[in-house]
């Protein structure tokens, strides 16, 4: 972390003077390490038409931390990602096992997750309001050892991207084909899901469950209306995610609101830009 304490001190910025601030530095690198993962598992998501995946994750995610704090579990978040990608491989076993459309199956996990992290968070009497946070974030509450694991989990999905985007492509867009071609399928779009499924649980206390889901979905919403190829399709999506990741970082900070909510903003202003470009594009 020294070195990068000793970048943001080059920055004209009052809370990047030395020995200062240090919560929001880190917010900083915690964004710039969140937003090219989300900008690309958005990709996935959005070329597979499973928008609303990533907010049934974050349901699944809430109700693995109910049910860690109440088995007295010190670090709540674990029993999070277990549970999310138990949830996930489930999801992903139903949804190739059934003749029902991806959203229904969302709809019915989701649904179920929900009601099942209430029942947990309220048994015996308990209050919900202690997991009221989590609908909302606090990205300045960012701790450097969660950044690494975040980073070890970009690294995981660039390796995955790199050796096999072009087989989870197939698998997303034309499974018969896929499996003609001796891709399993199941094993391909199980990876996947559990990718988001780490990256939602692991981020969710610090973007919010409630906008969680458009992080997964604006950035290549927008990049898709004005890329011409695939590549492009990504870099503008990866871009997209870390220009307003850290321009509404800034601006939560200056103004005092929530940065998921204003990240989630800059993200909608992208994709309304996006699609005015795409109108008016010969």
């Amino acid at each position: 972390m020294e070195l990068w304490y000793a970048l943001v001190d080059l920055l004209p910025f009052e809370w990047a003077q030395p020995g200062h601030m240090f919560f929001m530095k880190h917010a900083l690198l915690a964004v710039l390490v969140i937003s090219p993962l989300f900008g690309l598992l958005s990709t996935m998501v959005v070329q597979s038409r499973m928008s609303f995946f990533s907010d049934a994750l974050g349901h699944s995610a809430f109700t693995g931390i109910a049910i860690g704090v109440l088995c007295g579990l010190q670090e709540p978040m674990w029993a999070a990602v277990g549970f999310a990608l138990a949830f996930s491989l489930l999801f992903t076993w139903v949804r190739r096992r059934t003749s029902l459309a991806s959203d229904t199956v969302i709809g019915v996990f989701s649904s179920t997750a929900v009601a099942l992290g209430i029942f947990a968070a309220t048994l015996g009497g308990g209050s919900f309001t202690k997991f009221n946070a989590l609908l909302i974030g606090d990205i300045l509450s960012v701790e450097p050892r969660r950044i690494g694991l975040l980073a070890g989990i970009l690294a995981v999905a660039l390796v995955l991207w790199v050796c096999a985007y072009n087989t989870l492509l197939l698998s997303a867009l034309h499974p018969p084909l896929a499996d003609s071609r001796g891709i399993r399928v199941f094993w391909q779009e199980a990876v996947l899901n559990a990718a988001i499924a780490v990256v939602v649980t692991v981020s969710m206390t610090w973007v919010g469950l409630l906008v969680i889901n458009s992080l997964l979905v604006l950035p290549a919403a927008a990049a898709r209306g004005i890329a011409r190829n695939t590549r492009q399709y990504h870099l503008f999506s990866v871009l997209g995610a870390v220009v307003c990741g850290v321009a509404g970082l800034m601006t939560s900070y200056y103004i005092e609101a929530s940065a998921g909510a204003a990240i989630t903003l800059y993200l909608a202003l992208y994709f309304a830009l996006a699609a005015v470009f795409q109108r008016e594009r010969p």
